[in-house]
């Protein structure tokens, strides 16, 4: 795909003189209305002065590059004015504007165009290209010099797009502008070419309107001596935890770029507060990994809403009155009924957002509404019979739906680029949608009476257990809660639980119990342990130890992390059978639980508390004296 064929040549003005800024954009909206390049001339007008307001995009150098996103806009397109007398444009180096080009994009249209687009952005740093655009006679000269500098380019970088420059030192880079559209690619542009100037390893990632392009991974980000962070928009910044970062602007990137380069000899290291994203490579992952980081990603954004839904419908049911009607317990009373269906209504997001998130790992925007619209139809349990509903698929459908929109979206993504470049900008807005919603329309009916009958027959079989077979599900639970505490064994226990949660019967409520005792218990156990046998721990870890009590009692199970990667081989099976304890005697005791998190704050809805807490002291007691009798002595 060619720059050329987003610039129609009616959409070029040549040797132009403009009055000011204000005028030099009416007429570049004035050329891509010209093209139909817009439904909504005004609109669009709206859009490229909302974009100026937060700071000119005049790059300077004598260029300017004005650039919109919205739903004004018909179809993406370029359109360029050339003002050898030059016009004020607010260029933060001072400098007049002599070439001018204005990008339209379509909202929620497809971002192909602004790849091709955000090459032009980095053909503009080189100041003689751009001089003799301003000298250009003819249209056809001006697309003849912008054609053959685009071959250069291609010819230049076809091996080395998403390579790093070479050298002894490396600097990673990540740049954005608010829009993601021009100055992205110029702040990547420049800074790369002073990398190689320098000599300086180097990799950027341009954090563009269509997503990231050759995004950074966990391994570059570990061997890089420092980080450039040159945007305009907020970014996640925990990937960089521990880093030297150097922050900046995507203009200093642009203009100053060796300055960014000497600031990174004595940048301060960059320690980052509150949840840490980790980043992989994906093309060294196994299938195995990516599938587990899909699940999470569905998993973690789920959780929000099981968790403050399951305690809002746990706190009804603790505030209501059984003896007023059984049948309709935890809405007897108004207080009741709110907070039921408050709590209610934010559950009942839960497979929707799992499967859409899943999806959306998967492919990216184009398989989040289809996952949302499969984990709906998981949870209405629509067949082709009764598509109002029949038999739910649940948990487990929410998961088939999830991968299957995912895995379907990239699929129909590759297919669709074989498509005229004319129905570009309807893909995102027609195809898309049309067609994943309809297949997993399809997919669901299918497989919802499948999957429906066989969590009917998990259910009954949960049920049915005898008190030998319920107490052995508790112990396995509980030790899957402390074999990785917070790993994939943990999580599978966790989403287990919260599953078994959502059939809001005895036995979901019991298993619930069995998993957060489970989770509860080796941060306890820690804590006890660096009491009662402080000789087996480090001074450090004996000053840590009291912490996890708190840990603990909120069902942190991830403040045992620390001293299980310390001492593996002893720790670990010695909080595993712990917790399989606790679990067991939960199941024993016949404890519930109707919330899926909180720790000791949600024991006012324990079922059988006092119990309840007879188990977590018990197995908190089994793991500490089985630290104390596996760990050795450490030698202060």
């Amino acid at each position: 795909m060619r720059i050329s064929e987003f610039i129609d040549p009616k959409g070029i003005k040549l040797q132009v003189a403009l009055a000011n800024q204000n005028e030099a954009i009416d007429q570049l909206i004035a050329l891509h209305d010209s093209v139909g390049n817009l439904k909504d001339a005004a609109g669009f007008k709206t859009a490229i002065l909302e974009r100026e307001a937060k700071g000119t995009t005049a790059i300077g150098n004598g260029i300017a590059v004005p650039h919109g996103k919205s739903a004004s806009v018909a179809k993406a397109g370029l359109v360029a004015i050339t003002c050898p007398a030059g016009v004020d444009y607010k260029a933060l180096d001072g400098n007049l504007s002599n070439l001018l080009f204005m990008i339209a994009a379509p909202e929620g249209g497809a971002d192909t165009h602004l790849e091709v687009l955000s090459k032009l952005m980095t053909m503009l740093m080189d100041s003689a290209f751009c001089k003799t655009l301003v000298e250009a006679k003819t249209v056809d000269e001006f697309l003849g010099l912008i054609d053959k500098k685009e071959a250069e380019k291609d010819a230049a970088t076809t091996a080395s797009t998403a390579t790093a420059s070479k050298g002894e030192k490396k600097i990673v880079a990540v740049t954005a502008c608010p829009t993601g559209i021009a100055h992205t690619f110029m702040a990547a542009e420049s800074l790369e070419q002073k990398a190689k100037e320098l000599g300086i390893g180097f990799r950027v990632e341009k954090d563009g309107s269509g997503g990231a392009k050759d995004p950074l991974t966990a391994a570059e980000i570990a061997e890089a001596d420092a980080v450039i962070v040159a945007c305009d928009k907020n970014i996640d910044m925990s990937v960089f935890d521990g880093k030297k970062v150097v922050m900046a602007s995507t203009k200093d990137a642009i203009h100053t770029p060796e300055k960014l380069f000497e600031k990174a000899e004595t940048a301060a290291v960059y320690h980052h507060t509150g949840a840490v994203t980790k980043r992989t490579d994906d093309s060294s992952e196994s299938v195995g990994r990516q599938l587990y980081k899909h699940l999470m990603n569905g998993v973690s954004h789920m959780l929000p809403f099981v968790i403050g839904g399951g305690i809002l419908i746990a706190i009804a049911f603790l505030l209501d009155d059984y003896s007023i009607d059984p049948s309709n317990f935890g809405t007897n009373t108004p207080v009741a009924a709110w907070f039921k269906t408050i709590g209610g209504g934010a559950f009942g997001f839960m497979l929707p957002i799992l499967a859409g998130f899943i999806a959306q790992s998967i492919a990216d925007r184009p398989g989040l509404a289809v996952g949302f619209v499969g984990g709906l139809l998981a949870s209405t349990g629509a067949t082709f019979a009764n598509p109002g509903g029949a038999i739910p698929s649940a948990f487990l459908g929410a998961l088939v739906a999830g991968f299957a929109a995912g895995y379907f979206m990239k699929w129909l993504e590759k297919v669709c680029e074989k498509l005229p470049q004319s129905l570009e900008g309807i893909k995102p807005v027609l195809i898309y949608p049309l067609c994943g919603i309809t297949v997993i329309g399809l997919v669901m009916c299918a497989i919802n009476p499948i999957v429906g009958a066989l969590n009917a027959w998990i259910s009954g079989v949960l049920t049915g257990m005898s008190s030998g077979s319920i107490i052995a599900l508790g112990i396995i639970l509980g030790a899957m809660m402390a074999t990785d505490m917070g790993g994939p064994l943990n999580k599978a226990a966790y989403v287990f639980g919260t599953a078994a949660l959502a059939e809001q019967n005895e036995t979901g409520w019991m298993i619930m119990a069995a998993v957060m005792v489970g989770g509860m218990v080796p941060p306890i156990a820690i804590a006890l342990a660096t009491l009662i046998f402080p000789k087996k721990f480090t001074v450090a870890e004996r000053k840590a130890g009291p912490v996890n009590f708190i840990m603990g009692f909120c069902f942190i199970t991830e403040g045992a992390i620390p001293y299980a990667a310390a001492d593996p081989l002893h720790v670990i099976p010695s909080l595993m059978v712990g917790s399989g304890v606790a679990g067991a005697l939960s199941m024993a005791f016949k404890c519930t639980l109707m919330a899926p998190h909180g720790g000791i704050f949600v024991f006012p809805v324990v079922g059988n508390w006092g119990m309840y807490l007879v188990a977590l002291a018990i197995g908190s007691f089994v793991s500490c004296f089985l630290l104390g009798v596996l760990k050795k002595t450490v030698e202060d």
